[in-house]
């Protein structure tokens, strides 16, 4: 199959055995697949070929000294990629994978350099989506896997976000559908003394330390740069800002007034606002998988800003709250520097 076919992206079907196929074809010539994972969908490329990982930062006009994360198909293959492997990180992969958890790990020497960032460490994951597992099998080997949008942008959960950015810039997409979770996966250094978790996500702190035990986070600060560890990230063109519930309703009326909003709720409005309404799920595992389609949607209507009621506190909300602050802060051409998401 020719790499593109007049600049389109292919459409392939991730039930469809012809069309992993296909997909193979393109990711063995070097070539780049957007492919759905439980998280969010990642645009893939053959860890073990530089030229291939760089064509995943020219395709998204990412810098090239941020770090992928490699997808592999099972623990099995840690040792091909990662060294001085502790025993924390089998006990973790045993409980998690496959599922939305990274391991930062010692890079095997000679692997991945360019996936890697130029880093002595590496990010390692076992996809949960079904597409993604038929496929990493059938490759033989890892994917580098970004999240599958252009540098900056709001991740895509579903196959028509991919395309929506992506479109004539890589050589297909596989629609899996809509993915399960809709945030990326949680982050967990294991190359220091001590475990750190570097970016929430559906793995919660409490599920880590049911394996680990207490985990001391204060040293996060001094992470070494992973995915999502930027202030600006996840961000809509339109400004985001976030209001405490107390306070939703008189800056909705006062926006209002001066231009259109979006608000986006876990409840739905108790008087009539001159604005869209928007309302998300009251539970944290429902909201996370809905932000992100709900942050395209209002994006797109091209308001003058989106309100976004502050969500509450608590270990299950870790991961929405930081992906709001990071929408907020490089939302609506904000100046700060901006990295896209990894799956």
């Amino acid at each position: 199959m020719p790499l593109h076919v007049d600049g389109t992206t292919r459409r392939l079907v991730g039930e469809a055995p012809a069309d992993i196929a296909r997909a193979l074809e393109v990711l063995r010539a070097g070539g780049l697949v957007a492919f759905p994972t439980e998280t969010v969908y990642g645009l893939g490329a053959d860890a073990a070929n530089d030229a291939a990982v760089a064509k995943i930062f020219a395709a998204k006009g990412r810098p090239a000294d941020h770090p992928l994360i490699v997808h592999v198909a099972s623990a099995d293959e840690l040792p091909q990629w990662a060294r001085d492997i502790p025993e924390t990180a089998w006990a973790l992969a045993a409980q998690f994978w496959p599922g939305p958890l990274t391991l930062i790990l010692k890079r095997a020497r000679g692997v991945a350099d360019a996936a890697s960032g130029g880093l002595d460490t590496i990010g390692l994951r076992v996809p949960g989506h079904p597409v993604a597992q038929v496929l990493l099998r059938a490759f033989g080997g890892g994917l580098a896997a970004p999240s599958a949008n252009q540098f900056g942008r709001i991740s895509p959960t579903c196959v028509d976000h991919v395309l929506s950015e992506l479109e004539g810039r890589i050589e297909a997409v596989i629609d899996g559908g809509l993915c399960s979770v809709g945030l990326e996966s949680t982050i967990l250094d294991l190359s220091g003394p001590s475990p750190r978790v570097l970016r929430p996500g559906a793995v919660t702190l409490p599920m880590l330390e049911a394996v680990l035990g207490k985990l001391d986070n204060t040293s996060a600060i001094e992470a070494p740069k992973v995915p999502g560890s930027l202030e600006a990230h996840y961000a809509p063109a339109t400004l985001l800002r976030l209001v405490p519930p107390q306070a939703l309703y008189a800056e909705a009326a006062r926006c209002a007034a001066m231009g259109t909003v979006v608000v986006l709720a876990r409840h739905a409005p108790q008087s009539n606002l001159s604005c869209c309404w928007m309302r998300l799920p009251a539970e944290a595992a429902a909201y996370g998988h809905d932000l992100y389609a709900r942050l395209r949607e209002a994006d797109a209507l091209g308001s003058a800003c989106i309100l976004i009621e502050t969500p509450p506190d608590g270990a299950e909300w870790m991961a929405v709250n930081d992906r709001l602050k990071r929408a907020a802060a490089g939302s609506g051409g904000a100046k700060s520097a901006r990295v896209e998401a990894q799956p």
